[in-house]
């Protein structure tokens, strides 16, 4: 098959007290994202879908919480063994479809960073790096900054 399409999905608690990293970039904000990592939501979702459409599993069998080698590691270093991790298997990246649901900040000033730190790591164009964000309405656990979630679909193929 020469097409492979891959989706992932992450979620981080909101906390004080830690930085905000969505895609690759510092957001300010009040709260930052709870994790092993820098807990970058965006990424982590990122890494998911390319894994899981090179059926190379997800980003916790290769980077697991548990090593500490990876402990407040920047996700950005993630997304490149990721990325690595599918060339070796022959799979060069298409595009990228991603949305990030949160409450608050307002992420839309920081879309086209986002997409550069992101297409620079992937060898990518920014016009192959898709970056939504919505809110919940203020509904749910998202609605109430208790956290948030990224998605990511990607799209494969065999070099």
């Amino acid at each position: 098959m020469n097409l492979r399409i891959g989706f992932g999905i992450d979620f981080h608690q909101l906390t004080e007290g830690r930085e905000l990293w969505l895609g690759g970039i510092k957001v300010p904000h009040s709260k930052g994202a709870l994790g092993h990592s820098d807990a970058d939501v965006l990424l982590h979702a990122i890494c998911d879908a390319m894994l899981g459409a090179a059926c190379l599993g997800d980003i916790g069998v290769h980077f697991p919480d548990t090593d500490n080698s990876f402990k407040n590691i920047d996700s950005k270093i993630l997304l490149q063994k990721s990325f690595e991790l599918i060339k070796k298997e022959g799979y060069s990246i298409v595009n990228i479809d991603s949305s990030l649901c949160l409450q608050e900040p307002k992420i839309k000033k920081y879309i086209a960073e986002m997409q550069a730190a992101i297409a620079a790591i992937l060898s990518l164009s920014v016009n192959d790096v898709s970056i939504k964000a919505t809110t919940t309405e203020k509904m749910g656990f998202v609605g109430r900054e208790e956290g948030l979630v990224a998605y990511a679909t990607i799209l494969l193929q065999k070099s």
